[in-house]
């Protein structure tokens, strides 16, 4: 295949970017969109150019780490999915691409496709855990947890924490991630000491880091590689006024 690539080149956080155009072939369907971003930086790093900086780790979608904007949609045009997990099969031979980073205030460029996501670890820092003994697993049947309320928690769970939704929100809303978190752990019964405060203490902290409010855009769900549902967001703010109701 060949491709041309627009990329998003910014040598740091407080310098200019622009789009650079690459012309790439020998690019084969079989690639993730990660591995042909490594085909390009070969052929940059023969020609003793700078390679693209982009972030990756498991490239098994499950760390979120891989996050970019592929022709204006997060993570790309296929639903569901990762970066990392989407195949060049799903683009044509000779297709213009655009890549660029998350664009959000929260989120700040710190060189070419890389954005420092370090507001969603003071978001987690701030109620994203549970207050409980350490020492061996317990038995898991010692607490019983209703089959529909332990569905519904592992859904929540299974956000990455990739950003995508900020990215997507025209607001930079951090609301879909931090209502997974609220969800998964409210829904449990270890969670219950801290719901409340949890709730509260997360929000305050979104507001701190910047992060828009949300408008019922619903892009964020839309382009969630883990198909997160806006009905935790709903969840969340019934906590939230149970929390203000009961100081």
């Amino acid at each position: 295949m060949h491709l041309e690539l627009h990329i998003w080149r910014q040598a740091g956080p407080r310098e200019k970017g622009r789009f650079v155009t690459y012309p790439v072939d020998g690019v084969s369907e079989h690639m993730s969109f990660l591995e042909m971003l490594d085909h390009l930086n070969q052929q940059l790093i023969a020609r003793g150019e700078e390679p693209v900086a982009f972030e990756h780790d498991c490239r098994e979608g499950i760390c979120g780490s891989c996050g970019l904007v592929i022709n204006g949609t997060a993570h790309g045009p296929l639903p569901g999915t990762t970066v990392c997990q989407l195949h060049m099969r799903h683009f044509a031979d000779g297709e213009v691409i655009f890549v660029e980073p998350w664009r959000a205030r929260a989120f700040p460029v710190l060189k070419d496709l890389v954005v420092d996501r370090s507001a969603f670890d003071r978001l987690m820092a701030a109620g994203g855990y549970i207050s409980t003994r350490t020492g061996s697993a317990p038995d898991a049947n010692a607490i019983p947890v209703p089959k529909a309320a332990a569905e519904q928690a592992m859904d929540a769970a299974a956000c990455i924490g990739c950003g995508a939704c900020v990215a997507a929100c025209p607001n930079g809303a951090a609301m879909l991630f931090v209502a997974a978190k609220i969800t998964h752990l409210g829904l449990l019964p270890q969670g219950q000491p801290e719901r409340y405060l949890r709730v509260r203490s997360m929000l305050a902290q979104m507001e701190r880091e910047a992060f828009g409010g949300c408008s019922n855009y619903r892009e964020c769900e839309a382009v969630c590689p883990k198909n997160i549902s806006v009905a935790t967001i709903a969840r969340l703010n019934r906590d939230y006024l149970r929390a203000s109701l009961t100081g």
